[in-house]
């Protein structure tokens, strides 16, 4: 069965580990994929968050398409940053009030090869009681064939409900791909859509949700997420 798939996973940090809560999956209207092969799965939506870990931490988190269409998902894996770790570490303590978070979302084929990702680069400084300046930069990612074919960028954009004097500041970013290549001359049967969004708090925390729009997908395909 072909489903429409909403997943939703919750995720909270301890001293020494992130774990995740179970998968749901909820179907609703039963669909064939537009290629017709027995591996494909048609509108499938997933959605997750991730808490930004301690500083010099990232945080990770995988979901592959499954049997039957069905989500599993994978734990969240608190690791050590990429990246020159020491010096940021070494920063002084004055900037401690200053704060940057990124996020990533990738798709990924059967055989691993990333075929779009959404990527962004939040900075923002706080008192403690708001928000005093944040900005947040966006950048996306697609996987190109020979002959001028493969995955497109279709549009993108980003939003911030407030960038200073707030609580909270919500910064949220999208992008859409399409494809025409190899495996479908049309372009009409694959399309990706990420969204994220990243709220950055007065007390100098932030957090990560992710959703991602598949108009077509196969079994073996993976999302992976993350925030650093």
């Amino acid at each position: 069965m072909r489903n429409r798939i909403a997943l939703t996973a919750a995720l909270t940090t301890g001293l020494l580990a992130l774990t995740a809560a179970s998968a749901t999956a909820a179907p609703n209207e039963s669909r064939t994929a537009a290629s017709g092969d027995a591996r494909a799965c048609a509108d499938v939506k997933l959605s997750g968050a991730l808490p930004v870990p301690p500083a010099g931490m990232a945080v990770r988190q995988s979901v592959s398409i499954g049997p039957d269409c069905t989500p599993v998902l994978g734990p969240a894996r608190l690791v050590p940053k990429a990246g020159p770790v020491a010096n940021a570490q070494a920063a002084p303590a004055a900037a401690a009030a200053d704060r940057q978070v990124r996020s990533w979302s990738e798709m990924y084929d059967c055989c691993n090869i990333r075929m779009t990702g959404l990527y962004t680069t939040s900075d923002w400084s706080s008192d403690g009681t708001v928000v005093t300046t944040s900005s947040t930069d966006a950048t996306q990612q697609w996987n190109r064939e020979p002959w001028n074919a493969g995955w497109s960028l279709k549009s993108s954009g980003k939003s911030a409900d407030c960038v200073a004097n707030c609580a909270v500041s919500t910064n949220v970013a999208d992008a859409s791909f399409t494809y025409k290549g190899i495996f479908d001359p049309t372009g009409n049967v694959y399309a990706n859509t990420h969204r994220s969004t990243v709220a950055l708090k007065a007390d100098g925390t932030a957090s990560c949700e992710f959703e991602v729009d598949l108009k077509n997908t196969f079994i073996g395909w993976n999302w992976q997420r993350g925030c650093e």
